[in-house]
């Protein structure tokens, strides 16, 4: 029997005195390509941020939140399953980092931290910082190596905090809005490289505001919205011009270009 990537029964996620989900129930299986949308307020962080166990959901006899079949489990230990990339992350680092090297912000993916300071650093023996280096030529970032990470483009940023995530050679990555910020050329590089992921037996989840995000391997979509799932199913069945104009209370016209969707706001909906 598959044991899930994701596993959740009747779970309450509140955030501060906000109620996100309640009674949230779902399942993803690993090896499965979804993406996740909604509008905003929807609850599509709150999940990823669960996801990444950020969050928890309130404890109740009948809620169940799994991770590969697991109810606990150690963050570290976690990384080696699930990479997490996203514009939250890209942010903290631009705080946080200080003067840190792109190379550091990698390494740093072998420690769950922010940099690698300290005891964290005597941890990155040689095979690591190989292993860095081979994702730094994978991605193309060789030049970048000795760069302050706080110094690069958007687009640079995120392929360095991909590769961060790459690392342990994750089965599973976790993308929230990965395309946020990046100018066309950028958006372009790291779709065809999650592409070539995908592709590559790495499961990809995504949560995102834009279509084109949803990749062609990416078969499954969940709409979120108002504490609950909207749908769920394959993306020609809920990518719909009136099911999304319903959830996102404003008239979106959905068009389609083969294997890629996208969305456009016109005076009547027409049906796709």
């Amino acid at each position: 029997m598959t044991v899930p990537l994701v596993d959740i029964r009747n779970a309450t996620f509140d955030r501060g005195r906000t109620r996100v989900f309640d009674g949230l129930s779902l399942r993803i299986d690993r090896g499965e390509h979804a993406a996740i949308i909604g509008p905003n307020g929807a609850g599509k962080s709150t999940l990823l941020k669960a996801l990444n166990r950020e969050l928890y959901p309130r404890t109740r006899d009948d809620t169940r939140f799994r991770l590969l079949g697991r109810d606990r489990w150690n963050v570290w230990e976690l990384r080696g399953s699930i990479g997490f990339v996203s514009a939250d992350l890209e942010r903290r680092y631009g705080r946080n980092s200080g003067d840190a090297s792109v190379l550091d912000v990698i390494l740093s993916g072998f420690t769950a931290s922010i940099g690698v300071h300290g005891l964290l650093a005597e941890s990155i023996d040689e095979k690591r910082r190989a292993r860095a280096r081979a994702l730094l030529a994978e991605l193309k970032l060789e030049a970048l190596e000795s760069r302050p990470f706080r110094s690069l483009s958007s687009g640079q940023q995120r392929l360095s905090l991909l590769a961060r995530a790459l690392v342990h050679e994750p089965h599973t990555l976790v993308l929230d809005e990965p395309g946020a910020g990046l100018d066309l050329a950028a958006g372009f590089a790291l779709i065809r490289r999650l592409r070539y992921l995908a592709r590559h037996g790495v499961t990809l989840l995504v949560a995102t505001h834009y279509l084109n995000e949803i990749l062609p391997e990416i078969d499954r979509v969940i709409l979120l919205g108002r504490g609950r799932v909207l749908a769920d199913g394959r993306k020609d069945e809920v990518l719909k011009s009136r099911t999304l104009s319903d959830a996102y209370a404003t008239d979106i016209r959905v068009v389609r270009d083969g294997s890629w969707y996208f969305a456009a706001q016109g005076d009547t909906v027409n049906k796709l």
